[in-house]
């Protein structure tokens, strides 16, 4: 044989070239077990077996296979064991490498409890699952599969490939299909629009991207570290979304505490401490407004502490803090009071009472905006040292106790001419010496709200608008100015309250400014006196007007609806609740009409063009 024939026959030998092998052989390589090894020792044991009992061939072929069978399924048993042991260790340190991230120590501080540990970390061993389309090994089986979006998880951790997920599927109980909703549109978003318009937050049209972005923070406020340098209103709007979704909490109240800011906002404190507030004047020292509502947790302790810093408030809004004692309200308006310019105290019971507004001549100087309402220990004893507040352009009076008509009187007399805000609510005994006082005194209002009075008549109405030397008013508030007889409802001999001719003084008076008008309740105006205010014409037009509130007025028709919508051109809102002649009204484009008596629901949202 030449040399290079015998070289060639060596380089076939030693290239022992293979065919493909199986998945099988490939995963058994891959976990170092050896298939031909497996193989031999079931051969030595068989031939074993043949020398020692001369057993017939019959009997050596069962025993061969149950060897077979045993040795098959002590492999398969060894390699799950083994899959589950190297699983085991790989999400032990899957976990370690959770443990120390700073999402899990987020999510921890807002479990705020021990127990729901194990939860969170199965939720983030859950996030850090293979993806579909990867390759992972099934934890039961021990096989390599392709995940993908229908994979089962094991109870114990790790995916399932199909047929143990299927066997799985077989010992869980049936699984109730979610009802699928009816592609209806509008309609099955009625109440949901309902709520946005009743809360004064609906808009016609297509959301902004701000509004947009602000919702999709609000529902990952979790994963947010800091709110950067927003402008404040859009942090307002951000404060205003969480609280209505009661997301408020020592934690997210951090994103609103910067060291520059001089604003706060609180909209919904009830998961607020006394230690969050006095964190929040540590934080802020530089705060010049503060607006807390729900603060029940506003104590003693932390006006205390806002008393001994250096912090000068012009604007503070305490709504629910009636844990504050009246010494410590006085304490404040002594030590604090010279920079406020602007007080707002709700739902106070007795611990804020006349001698907090005897203090306030003295001690706040520069107060322009006093509010005080819902409270319980205010008398006419207070309310007669606010005259002597004569920089006060803003006050909103709603008491619990009466106060005689003539205190009001005096009032005005002294501090009229500087007011913009006169409001009164709830005071069934205000009779027309206010109204006199009102059109004698005031000159630069451009809000007037009393509401509830038994007393007033349509003539006092009507000499208060005439030929009154103040500007128009931009805001009226009327409601409920009416005759309360259950004997007699509808019969008014007497012109108690807000009637035909104060309304047509009003309109004549402040419809060309006029942007908010409520008259709700005001039932014994009549048709006649709507019709010559909106004429159907269109001749007397009232272009600032938005919002129209003249539920419960009986007269009111289909008819007078449309002229209004007519004569108002710019008007975005109005309510007809409990008006039952409205029955069916062509509305506008873009305009809303709350409170139809129909079945077509309690908004309609106009189509029809303003041309029509």
């Amino acid at each position: 044989m030449s040399p290079t024939r015998s070289r060639q026959q060596n380089n076939r030998t030693s290239r022992q070239i293979r065919g493909p092998q199986s998945a099988l052989t490939d995963f058994l390589a891959s976990h170092n077990i050896s298939a031909n090894q497996i193989r031999l020792d079931a051969d030595a044991r068989r031939r074993a077996a043949e020398q020692e009992n001369g057993a017939s061939s019959s009997s050596n072929q069962q025993q061969v296979a149950e060897d077979e069978v045993g040795e098959s399924s002590t492999v398969t048993t060894s390699v799950a064991v083994t899959t589950r042991i190297s699983r085991r260790q790989k999400d032990q340190k899957v976990i370690d490498k959770i443990k120390a991230s700073k999402t899990y120590q987020k999510r921890k501080r807002n479990a705020g409890e021990d127990d729901a540990d194990d939860d969170l970390l199965d939720t983030l061993l859950l996030e850090r699952a293979p993806l579909p389309g990867q390759m992972d090994n099934c934890a039961n089986c021990g096989k390599r599969f392709t995940v993908t979006a229908y994979s089962h998880n094991h109870p114990d951790g790790g995916l399932l490939c199909s047929p143990c997920g299927k066997e799985m599927d077989k010992d869980a109980p049936p699984k109730k299909k979610p009802v699928k909703r009816a592609a209806t549109g509008p309609v099955g978003r009625r109440r949901q629009i309902q709520s946005k318009i009743l809360d004064g937050t609906f808009q016609l049209g297509a959301k902004s991207l701000m509004t947009l972005c602000i919702e999709t923070l609000a529902k990952n406020i979790d994963l947010a570290e800091d709110l950067g340098d927003l402008p404040q209103p859009v942090i307002d709007k951000i404060a205003r979304k969480l609280s209505k979704h009661r997301l408020l909490n020592p934690t997210t109240l951090s994103l609103f505490l910067q060291p520059t800011t001089d604003e706060v906002c609180i909209y919904d404190g009830a998961k607020l401490s006394a230690d969050d507030y006095v964190r929040i004047f540590q934080t802020v020292p530089g705060l010049k407004r503060l607006k807390a509502r729900n603060a029940i947790h506003f104590k003693d302790e932390v006006m205390d502490f806002l008393v001994s810093r250096k912090t000068e408030l012009e604007d503070l809004y305490l709504h629910g803090s009636n844990l504050i004692a009246e010494e410590k309200w006085l304490e404040f308006l002594q030590k604090k009071g010279k920079s406020l310019r602007s007080l707002r105290v709700y739902w106070t019971d007795k611990h804020f009472g006349d001698s907090a507004l005897a203090a306030l001549p003295s001690s706040c100087p520069s107060l322009v905006r006093l509010k005080a309402c819902h409270n319980q220990k205010i008398t006419g004893e207070g309310i007669k040292h606010l005259a002597q507040l004569h920089h006060l352009k803003h006050l909103s009076i709603d008491l619990r106790n009466h106060v005689h008509s003539d205190v009001y009187v005096n009032l005005l007399s002294s501090i009229g001419p500087n007011l913009e805000t006169f409001s009164i609510t709830r005071e069934i005994d205000l009779d027309n010496t206010v109204l006199d006082a009102i059109h004698s005194h005031c000159r630069s209002l451009q809000k007037l709200r009393i509401t509830d009075s038994e007393v007033m008549t349509d003539e006092g109405f009507a000499r208060l608008f005439t030929n009154w030397e103040n500007k128009r008013l931009l805001f009226v508030d009327l409601q409920k100015c009416r005759q309360v007889d259950s004997a007699n409802p509808r019969q008014n001999p007497d012109n108690i309250g807000l009637c035909d001719n104060g309304f047509k003084a009003l309109m004549a008076h402040s419809g060309g400014k006029i942007q908010h008008l409520n008259v709700h309740g005001c039932r014994h105006i009549s048709a006649k006196a709507f019709e010559e205010v909106f004429p159907s014409d269109g001749k007397k037009v009232y272009p600032e007007l938005k919002n129209l509130e003249i539920s419960f007025c009986e007269e009111v028709t289909d008819f007078i609806v449309g002229s209004i919508f007519k004569c108002c051109p710019n008007l975005r809102e109005l309510n007809v609740f409990g008006c039952m002649k409205v029955k069916s009204v062509r509305v506008p484009k873009g305009k809303i009409l709350v409170g139809v008596p129909n079945a077509l629901g309690m908004v309609i949202e106009g189509v029809d063009d303003d041309e029509e």
